[in-house]
Parts: C-alpha cells; sequence; structure tokens
C-alpha cells in the first residue's frame, strides 16, 4: 500500500508544483514541490521494486519501504520553508534526514548487490551510481548553507547531480528494464548497452555538475548524456520498430520521456551556454521527461502493486485503464513543454490537461479495483 501511496501522490506533487507555479510562488519552492514531495519518494518506491528483480532476491523489508516515507517529509519542510511556510532551521533538518535515508538506501542496495543469486542485473549499478549522486548533492546543498560565499557554485551542482545525476541515471537504468516489460518482448542488447554507457553517463554528470563552475563543460555534458540517451532510443527503435513503441500507451510515454530527455539535454547545454534562461530549462525538465516518464511508469507498475502475484483479470483491466490515451498524454507533454522552452508559458494547460487526464484514470482504476476485490 506504500508503494501505491507514492504513486498517487506523486501525480498530486506534480498537480501541487502546478498549481504553485500559477500562484506566483518562488520557483526553488515549486521546482521541489515536483522534485523533492513528488519524484524523488517515488524514485526510491520503484527501486525498491527493482533492486530484488536486479539480484534475483526477495522483496525488500518493510523498513526499506518506509524510507522513501522520510524523504517525502523531507521534501514537504523544504517546500514549506522556501515558500516562506516554516522557519529557515527546518531546512538543515530535512537535509540531515535526506542524507541518513540515501544513506540506508543505498548500503541495502549495496548489501542486496552482493548477496545477489548470480553476478547481479547491470542495472543495479546504474541505483548504486544514482543515489551516490544524490547524497553529493544533498552534501552540496548543505555545504553551500554553511558557506555563502560558494553557495551559487554548489546550488547548481545540487541541481545538476539532483536532476541528470539521480533522477536521469535512475530513468536510463530503468527504461532499460522497464520498456521490455512494458512490450512483453525481450531486448537482447539492453545489459550490454548499460555496461557500456555507464561510465560515459558518470562522466556526463559530472561535467553538467562542474558547468556552474566551468561553463565551457557544458559542450561535453550534452555530447556525452546526449549520446547516451540517442544510443538507448536508437537501440529500442532498431530492436522493436515503431509499431509496438508508440502502439501501448505505457510504451508510447515511456519512448515519449526518452525524446524529451534528450531534447532537455540540448535545452541544458544551450541553458550553459547563457542562450537560455535557467527558468525554462527547469520547467522543461519536468514537463518534458519527469511528466511522461512517471504517468509511463505508473502505468505499468501500479497494477503490479495493487495486485501482486501471478496476472489476474483485475490486475490487465487496471493496466487497460491506466494506458488508455498514454500515448496522447505523451503528444501533451512534449508538445506542452517545447512551446513552454520557446517561452509561451501558457502552454503549461497542456501538460496541466495531460496530469488530469491521468489522475482521472487512476482513481478511476482505483475504485474498480476496490469494487472489483470487494
Amino acid at each position: 500500500m506504500i508503494l501505491i501511496y507514492l504513486g498517487c501522490s506523486a501525480i498530486a506533487a506534480f498537480a501541487l508544483a502546478m498549481a504553485l507555479g500559477l500562484a506566483g510562488a518562488p520557483p526553488a519552492a515549486v521546482a521541489h514541490a515536483a522534485f523533492a514531495i513528488g519524484a524523488m519518494p517515488l524514485i526510491f518506491a520503484a527501486m525498491s521494486h527493482f533492486v530484488p528483480v536486479l539480484t534475483r532476491s526477495g522483496g525488500a523489508e518493510p523498513a526499506v519501504h518506509r524510507l522513501p516515507l522520510v524523504l517525502q517529509a523531507a521534501g514537504a519542510a523544504v517546500v514549506a520553508v522556501l515558500a516562506g511556510r516554516a522557519p529557515g532551521w527546518a531546512l538543515h533538518g530535512a537535509l540531515v534526514a535526506g542524507l541518513v535515508a540515501t544513506g540506508l538506501f543505498l548500503a541495502w542496495a549495496v548489501r542486496r548487490g552482493r548477496a545477489s543469486l548470480g553476478k547481479p542485473h547491470p542495472g543495479l549499478a546504474w541505483y548504486v551510481a544514482a543515489l551516490g549522486c544524490l547524497a553529493l548533492a544533498l552534501v552540496a546543498i548543505f555545504t553551500g548553507l554553511l558557506w555563502p560565499a560558494a553557495y551559487g557554485a554548489l546550488r547548481l551542482a545540487h541541481l545538476h547531480l539532483n536532476t541528470l545525476g539521480f533522477i536521469g541515471l535512475t530513468a536510463i537504468g530503468t527504461l532499460h528494464v522497464l520498456m521490455p516489460t512494458v512490450l512483453g518482448k525481450p531486448d537482447p542488447q539492453a545489459a550490454l548497452r548499460l555496461r557500456r554507457q555507464l561510465p560515459w553517463a558518470l562522466g556526463g554528470v559530472a561535467c553538467v555538475a562542474l558547468a556552474g563552475v566551468l561553463p565551457w563543460l557544458s559542450v561535453p555534458a550534452v555530447l556525452i548524456i546526449g549520446g547516451v540517451v540517442g544510443h538507448t532510443v536508437w537501440g529500442w527503435w532498431r530492436t522493436w520498430g515503431a509499431a509496438p513503441l508508440l502502439g501501448d500507451g505505457a510504451a508510447a510515454s515511456l519512448f515519449g520521456a526518452a525524446l524529451g530527455l534528450l531534447a532537455m539535454v540540448l535545452a541544458g547545454g544551450a541553458h550553459g551556454l547563457g542562450w537560455l534562461p535557467g527558468r525554462p530549462a527547469v520547467g522543461g525538465f519536468f514537463v518534458l521527461f519527469l511528466l511522461p516518464l512517471v504517468s509511463g511508469a505508473l502505468a505499468q507498475l501500479l497494477p503490479v502493486w495493487r495486485f501482486p502475484g501471478p496476472m489476474s483479470p483485475a490486475r490487465a483491466e487496471m493496466r487497460a485503464r491506466l494506458v488508455r490515451f498514454g500515448a496522447l498524454r505523451a503528444v501533451l507533454f512534449l508538445l506542452g513543454g517545447g512551446l513552454m522552452l520557446a517561452g509561451f508559458e501558457a502552454a503549461l494547460a497542456l501538460p496541466a490537461v495531460g496530469v488530469l487526464m491521468f489522475a482521472a484514470a487512476l482513481m478511476a482504476a482505483l475504485v474498480a479495483g476496490r469494487a472489483g476485490r470487494a
């Protein structure tokens, strides 16, 4: 039930972020509402689902499932401080709580990898690297609060280590496993791609984290991270073709998320070189990448979390409800995000419609699932 709650609360957090943005809240509060309250706890929940799969071990312990709740509470405290609703000292407590939760989760993932039945899937290394990026991001901003002279550079490092580091590495590692599951078709090259891409991805994240001090590093960051994402997209296209990728609502959303990430890498490079303001770039990351990623992943994962075990008619019905109009939602997210990057802030209405569509489908699926169990 914790996994289901985190999936639903992520959609609610995205809606909250949009509402805060329209109400004129500080950009940092808007971004943390989406990332710290919604995306980050959900990513930990997804990891708690996939780490046992990647290590061929039993399900996560109850204590591990509760760690995302600690992160979400810490994220809510950060948003309250940034919105002027809580005292500044609460920010330090939230950072400490986030660091402790991240460290415990990282230790659990490493321990599961060492105890794996055989060699763990290479996707586990992406999760370990992503958690390391998150820990570094939290240390960076904590140091910046204590060292005001370096706050500007450390804040940018915090932002990039969170977005392209923690979220980006987790997403790419998960998509290599999730996309074949969504399509019900194997990807023979997935493990090889993950092994080959990880050193490049880490190099790209290092470049983008340092770009706040050395702006010229934006160029190699774009080439490296863009190359990793492009290589993944091309691998999917060559393996399965357009019909499977675009014919299933969950697959279309995940494919759209990969295209959105590729677009954001290019936009991030433009921002690093001073060609694009920072605010549209952060908003674009949320709309172009995070929204199709989360909606596509939840369309596949929520039915499994709601009806664990073998495939059942109830799970199939819930999935059918959630994937319906998935391709349309992906178009709304990508079109709206592209227009927002171009300076049309009113285009936020398009992704807002997409979020409302998914929220309505999610509520209908949960109600139908409860009625079916009754």
